[in-house]
């Protein structure tokens, strides 16, 4: 990819599947990368990986949840890796449960992490951004996002509500020519999906469930979500923005 050597690469829940995919590749693209999770060690892990391997990289132990925390921990980041060129909102949980079965405590958890958790990244890294006239930020949402999911409302609530917010940031940033897009990945092969589908014969029923709706005919992979993920963060993706992204293998076919 075009743009990405030397880059200062955010990316929450950067020690998961999924994040610690992106934060591979975005090393392999040359970039220095600041892994961040809630799980300090988990993010030091992948940052020791991706050093081993001879890329840049350094982890923080980051709660996304608490504003104060997000704003102090962007602030190390750039003291010690320089501004953040590229932001991806990636930390995301679920628990698969049935609305009306499930309650307040569960609601606030998941809003926590999947809507008010990108808010405050976004409002910490974007002021930056926008005095320096450029930033990309790739935001990782849902395909529950697009079209529903059964068990998952809240979370679906969530990532369209990062999907809406995306667009607006997108429109409101424009002139400063800094380019907001989402990925929405179908099912994937992470420890969340495994999580959501539970243990035993119903996991492997629903994880058979998947696999024959997509067209492809197999689960998504980490690697899958971090590839489309370098894209939008390269120079070959400059004239993208607000733009929705299904990665689902054709699960899903949404204009």
């Amino acid at each position: 990819m075009r743009g990405l050597k030397d880059k200062v690469v955010l990316v929450t829940g950067g020690a998961g599947g999924i994040g610690a995919a992106i934060c591979r590749r975005m090393a392999e693209e040359g970039a220095a990368v600041a892994v961040c999770d809630l799980d300090g060690g988990a993010a030091e892990a992948v940052a020791s990986g991706i050093r081993d391997a001879g890329g840049k990289a350094r982890a923080w132990k980051l709660d996304i949840t608490d504003q104060a925390a997000v704003v102090a921990g962007v602030a190390d980041v750039e003291a010690t890796l320089g501004p953040i060129d590229v932001l991806v909102n990636n930390a995301g949980w679920d628990r698969a449960q049935n609305f009306l079965d499930s309650d307040k405590i569960l609601w606030e958890k998941v809003v926590a992490v999947n809507l008010w958790g990108p808010l405050h990244m976004h409002h910490a890294v974007l002021k930056g951004m926008k005095a320096r006239g450029s930033g990309r930020v790739v935001n990782i949402a849902s395909d529950a996002a697009r079209v529903g999911s059964s068990g998952e409302s809240v979370y679906a609530f969530c990532k369209g509500g990062l999907v809406s917010f995306t667009k607006t940031l997108a429109r409101e940033l424009a002139r400063q020519r800094i380019n907001l897009n989402v990925l929405c990945p179908g099912p994937n092969d992470t420890p969340l999906l495994k999580e959501l589908c539970g243990d035993g014969e119903r996991s492997e029923k629903l994880r058979d469930a998947f696999v024959r709706a997509t067209p492809f005919g197999r689960l998504g992979t980490p690697e899958d979500i971090a590839g489309a993920a370098a894209f939008l963060a390269s120079d070959d993706a400059s004239f993208m923005t607000g733009q929705v992204f299904s990665v689902s293998g054709g699960l899903t076919m949404a204009g």
